[in-house]
């Protein structure tokens, strides 16, 4: 009987796994994957790696994003037409200046979670998001999840 509960558990869990986006648990993992790659290597290649949509730093629906603490995008694994541009000002469809109050929160914490809307790369849809972020230096390193 544990066996078989076992067994449907898993088969359960992977279908959900293979049709859903990725988790909370997936993107504090990206997150701190890509803190200790910029440790590691060096802002200068971490960032292309980044927005260059490196194996390991894009899986599905989630992708790494690091902003200087004043607004302007130094990676970004889903658009790179937003590397280097200040989007101190960009608002969500709800008019929340997000970025705004993604860097203002690097300013007062180590890390945190911010929620908001964006446009799913998988779905191509609006949907709610949620960001987590690691303050390094001046900049925010992030990944989120899409909430259906």
């Amino acid at each position: 009987m544990l066996v078989s509960g076992l067994t449907a558990m898993f088969v359960c869990t992977g279908a959900a796994m293979a049709a859903d986006g990725a988790g909370k648990e997936d993107a504090i993992a990206m997150v701190k994957k890509a803190v200790g790659f910029i440790k590691a290597q060096g802002a200068e290649k971490a960032y292309p790696e980044f927005t260059g949509k490196a194996a390991g730093f894009v899986d599905r629906d989630l992708y790494v994003v690091v902003y200087q603490l004043d607004g302007k995008v130094l990676a970004h694994g889903s658009n790179p037409k937003f590397v280097g541009k200040d989007l101190i000002d960009a608002q969500d469809v709800d008019g929340k200046l997000y970025v705004k109050e993604r860097v203002e929160m690097a300013a007062k914490q180590p890390s945190f979670w911010q929620d908001y809307k964006f446009v799913n790369p998988v779905s191509k849809k609006v949907e709610p998001k949620q960001m987590y972020c690691e303050k390094v230096d001046n900049t925010a390193v992030c990944a989120g999840i899409y909430k259906l």
